[in-house]
């Protein structure tokens, strides 16, 4: 199980088969109810001719990255949901190795690296992000992220040439191009090294410069943002609550064991360490901190912030390793075998599961347009109509106009099938 002197090339190829393995079940699960109006926004934003609209007058142009991929999964799939949850998956994926290239550039986590990735594979935590086709802007946020941050650390060894540090600004480009809270990777770039953070600011001027330019973007398209124009947005939000609460919650009971085997060891330098993990978990949360609509951040959102848990982890396993003898070591790789085992059932049960439920009101009514083409009265249904209309357009190809919503309407138009999917 201890993978030191295997070559980088196996250890990539296991922590792909770990991504497989956990995720792999969620490539049968339909896509769920707001996919669809996305992967119809996709259609007006994704296409390269409009790429003005998208850059220059759309208050999404700071999730441009899913768009044009939704555009291109549309265009050659359609309504097929795996081809969907492959994508997703394949990004998950290059996630996982850009956080072991992070780790292992970062001196302080370089013994963590492959335990620390591996945790990161398999963990059910940030489920949302992965198993959600929806979700990608997470992913992408992440995988732009945490390779634009190897390349930076990269860029700070002796002789490394100026075209590293270009290279990292390029991606973070692209990560601000996927989410708006993508700016808070700037910080986490200086807890990568802290230790020389003065120059750090130095080789920083290219990156906070475009991070400054999308939060320009971001107030200038407030009044047409749907966060701030609904109030789920809001700096007044309580997030002294809400932070704290959730980085509690993404420590877990994995994060406290992680905690406690390293306390209790004691080691040189390892304090800090976990300090510097638990403190990527605080920062990465610190945007979504100021949700209104609920106290505890989605798990999707966490994506970004549970690498901090997995450094903890991969901290914990190393040093358990490093200081162990012959049963002790084997304990200890037990201890994580298990670990990662049951993130994975998690996935495998529980989790599948919710997500089946999750898709099953849309899917069924889908299915009943395509066998009636007709209009149908919706009775019940426990999304909001604009979701059911988009995933009949998309799914079934039929005008949102098919869904009749009021009594009223059904008389006079004399519905072909009614609808009803209660909202228990």
């Amino acid at each position: 199980m201890k993978l030191p002197r295997e070559s980088p090339a196996a250890k990539l190829a296991a922590l792909a088969a770990l991504c497989l393995a956990a995720y792999g079940p969620s490539l049968r699960i339909p896509l769920m109810e707001d996919d669809y109006p996305l992967l119809w926004e996709a259609q007006k934003y994704g296409a390269p001719s409009a790429l003005g609209v998208l850059l220059h007058f759309s208050a999404s142009r700071l999730r441009a990255t899913s768009y044009w991929s939704m555009w291109q999964l549309w265009r050659l799939f359609h309504a097929n949901a795996w081809p969907y949850h492959v994508f997703s998956l394949l990004l998950h994926v290059g996630c996982v190795w850009a956080a072991f290239a992070v780790a292992r550039m970062w001196p302080r986590m370089r013994p963590a690296a492959f335990w620390a990735a591996a945790f990161f594979a398999v963990a059910e935590g940030h489920q949302e992000a992965v198993m959600w086709f929806s979700s990608i802007n997470e992913l992408y946020v992440f995988l732009f992220g945490a390779a634009s941050l190897a390349l930076w650390l990269a860029a700070a060894r002796p002789g490394a040439k100026w075209g590293w540090n270009a290279a990292s600004a390029a991606l973070f480009a692209l990560a601000l191009l996927s989410k708006e809270p993508a700016f808070a990777w700037l910080p986490l770039f200086l807890l990568a090294d802290l230790d020389r953070w003065k120059r750090a600011l130095a080789r920083l001027i290219p990156h906070a410069a475009l991070a400054l330019l999308a939060l320009a973007s971001v107030e200038a398209t407030r009044g047409n943002s749907f966060r701030f124009a609904d109030g789920s947005f809001s700096l007044a939000a309580p997030f002294w609550f809400t932070g704290p609460y959730n980085i509690v919650r993404v420590l877990g009971v994995c994060g406290a064991l992680s905690l406690a085997a390293l306390f209790w060891r004691r080691a040189a330098g390892t304090a800090r360490s976990a300090a510097l993990a638990v403190a990527w978990i605080g920062v990465a949360l610190v945007p979504y901190s100021f949700l209104t609509y609920s106290r505890q951040i989605p798990s999707r959102q966490t994506y970004v912030a549970s690498f901090g848990l997995a450094l903890l982890f991969g901290l914990a396993v190393s040093e358990l390793w490093r200081i162990g003898e012959g049963r002790w070591r084997r304990w200890a790789v037990v201890a994580a075998a298990l670990v990662l085992l049951g993130n994975a059932a998690v996935l495998w049960t529980k989790k599948r599961a919710q997500f089946e439920a999750r898709a099953q009101p849309t899917e069924e009514l889908i299915q009943l347009a395509r066998q009636t083409g007709g209009p149908i009265w919706v009775r019940c249904f426990p999304r909001t109509p604009y979701i059911a209309e988009q995933a009949v357009h998309m799914a079934a190809g039929l005008p949102p106009s098919t869904l009749i919503w009021s009594e009223a309407e059904a008389r006079r138009r004399k519905p072909a099938a009614e609808f009803c999917y209660p909202d228990h």
